[in-house]
């Protein structure tokens, strides 16, 4: 993402005026408020010699107001190319078996995909008036002029889940990826099921009951994530390999797993403010994607269905070896793409930790301008 890089002669380091976007990486390795630096690789930080004694907020990364609202107004624009579909369909009262998975297991409304955010430690010049009453933001500059993340406000009421998001993504990137489950966690929630008992009932089983039982009972079930065994039938579960709960997800979960790439934008809107808009809307995008897949690849037909790249949807017949292999080589993809996503949350924690951190150490949080 193209962005200039600004000699800070306060403290000797490097400090990021961004133009036209935000990668995340790029805080990672160090963050720096009037000449705090911390490593977020070491295990604590410790306080740069510097002329003054407390991070000034107003040393922080400051976006010119011309330059955010350009990147707000290109966040919307693309969130609502995104969603639109999804928002024509809801007028027409219309349901749609694949996407609108999307808006009611993962609760995101397209009104908070579209709202931009810059991430931690990000001044946003002259949007102290409009952003100071959202929540996690509060005023900053001269007569509150200015907005930031509110990072101690933001940690003191989410920590637990930012502790548990972090270890989870950090523990499925530690995980070698897994490519032989084919997507039996979709037919084993469907196993043994009479036709009124389905989830998708304006979808037929592609290959029928019977059949599809047949598939589930000739090929062993590894299903790692927790959210799609706890769907199976009561019985597929005994046939699954695992006994995955909520407790083991940490241990269990990994980056070839569909749902665990598609938790990643529940992840990453969870953590609201923190994370760059540009990220959650990749996260997004790889959801939809992984979606289509999983259900070209379940039990059910869905031919006719349009996809996102405007072709019609055909079934991927995992039951067959060309079936596995395409299935196999998607999920490849899917897991790359995961994992670059993981990173960049789990970058913009560790930025959003050490701003805290900072702010706590210097044992302030009122407004400096």
């Amino acid at each position: 993402m193209p962005h200039r890089i600004k000699r800070n002669g306060r403290t000797g380091g490097l400090r990021e005026k961004i133009t036209r976007g935000f990668t995340p990486a790029s805080l990672a390795s160090s963050f720096s408020l009037a000449g705090y630096t911390r490593d977020v690789s070491a295990p604590e930080f410790a306080p740069a010699r510097c002329a003054t004694d407390a991070p000034r907020i107003a040393d922080a990364p400051r976006i010119a107001e011309s330059e955010w609202r350009e990147l707000a107004a290109a966040h919307a624009d693309r969130a609502d190319a995104l969603t639109a579909g999804h928002r024509e369909r809801t007028q027409r009262r219309e349901r749609h078996p694949i996407e609108d998975f999307l808006w009611t297991y993962y609760s995101v409304s397209p009104g908070e995909l579209r709202r931009w955010h810059p991430g931690a430690g990000r001044v946003l010049a002259g949007a102290g008036p409009e952003r100071g009453g959202w929540r996690h933001y509060r005023e900053t500059g001269a007569a509150g002029r200015d907005a930031v993340v509110d990072l101690p406000e933001f940690f003191a009421r989410r920590r637990g889940t930012v502790d548990y998001i972090e270890g989870l993504l950090a523990a499925t990137l530690a995980h070698t990826p897994k490519y032989g489950c084919f997507g039996l966690h979709e037919w084993a929630m469907v196993y043994r099921m009479t036709p009124e008992q389905l989830r998708h009932t304006t979808l037929p089983l592609r290959i029928g009951h019977a059949a599809t039982d047949q598939v589930v009972e000739s090929h062993s079930i590894g299903c790692t994530h927790f959210d799609a065994y706890r769907f199976f039938t009561p019985e597929a579960a005994p046939l699954n390999t695992l006994r995955p709960t909520r407790e083991t997800q940490p241990a269990l979960e990994q980056a070839g797993c569909l749902h665990a790439g598609m938790d990643v934008y529940k992840w990453a809107a969870k953590l609201g403010p923190i994370v760059p808009g540009e990220v959650l809307l990749d996260a997004f995008v790889l959801a939809r994607d992984i979606r289509e897949v999983d259900m070209r690849a379940s039990p059910y037909d869905v031919t006719g269905f349009v996809g996102t790249d405007g072709s019609l949807l055909t079934p991927i017949p995992i039951e067959t070896p060309a079936g596995k292999r395409a299935y196999a080589r998607l999920q490849r993809g899917f897991a790359d793409r995961g994992n670059a996503i993981r990173s960049s949350v789990l970058a913009a924690i560790a930025v959003a930790r050490t701003g805290d951190a900072l702010a706590m150490a210097a044992g302030t949080t009122q407004r400096v301008a």
